[in-house]
């Protein structure tokens, strides 16, 4: 009997999941095939049914919650509601967090992959360009009593929450990473016009319904 439409989004879901949390913490270079489809419980050979390569999973992976509602982050005590207030602050205090830091096989793929993605091809590019654009639109549109910044100052923001997450992994100390991801949330928060909603730092893990 075939499987019905919700089954194979279903098990496609599991690939995707899988796969993103091998590739984020072990390179997309290092992972095959057979361990993306024993991680997700399932046999080598229906890959194929959902993709037809693993460059082609690639791309996919490279969804994030700025480009799919319905993407589960996962990390810890930080959260994006938009019934909570202004999204821009949240997504700059939650991209900062070090719940975030300390995530690795659920980060958002565009700090974990980004040496990867130069070397994916033209699809994995292109995802990566589309999920960074979606991030840049919601910091844009996502403030209200009259606080928007503008593309250029957005683009910027987003450059320091990718940026300084990057940094502050690959960094040995722990003080110079949270030293850097305040600093990046801080100079974030001023270019969005959002200052006087700053709270204390607390090593980066603010809570986001505060920002109401």
């Amino acid at each position: 009997m075939p499987y019905s439409a919700d089954h194979r989004q279903e098990t496609k879901a599991r690939i995707i999941k899988s796969a993103r949390r091998l590739f984020n913490r072990f390179g997309f270079d290092c992972v095959t095939i057979e361990q993306i489809m024993e991680n997700a419980g399932l046999t080598h050979g229906g890959f194929y049914r959902h993709f037809a390569s693993k460059g082609d999973l690639y791309a996919e992976v490279l969804d994030c919650f700025f480009t799919n509602p319905d993407w589960d982050c996962g990390w810890e005590g930080a959260d994006v509601d938009p019934a909570a207030g202004q999204l821009g602050p949240q997504i700059i205090r939650t991209y900062l967090s070090r719940a975030h830091l300390d995530e690795i096989e659920n980060a958002c793929p565009m700090v974990a992959l980004p040496s990867d993605v130069a070397r994916g091809g033209i699809n994995a590019r292109k995802a990566y360009q589309t999920a960074f654009e979606a991030m840049v639109d919601i910091l844009q549109q996502g403030a209200h009593n009259d606080v928007r910044p503008d593309r250029k100052s957005a683009l910027a923001i987003a450059a320091l929450c990718i940026g300084g997450m990057v940094i502050a992994r690959a960094s040995d100390d722990p003080a110079l990473g949270d030293e850097l991801r305040n600093a990046a949330m801080m100079v974030a928060l001023e270019l969005g016009g959002w200052e006087e909603n700053r709270m204390p730092s607390d090593g980066g893990m603010a809570s986001c319904a505060q920002d109401a």
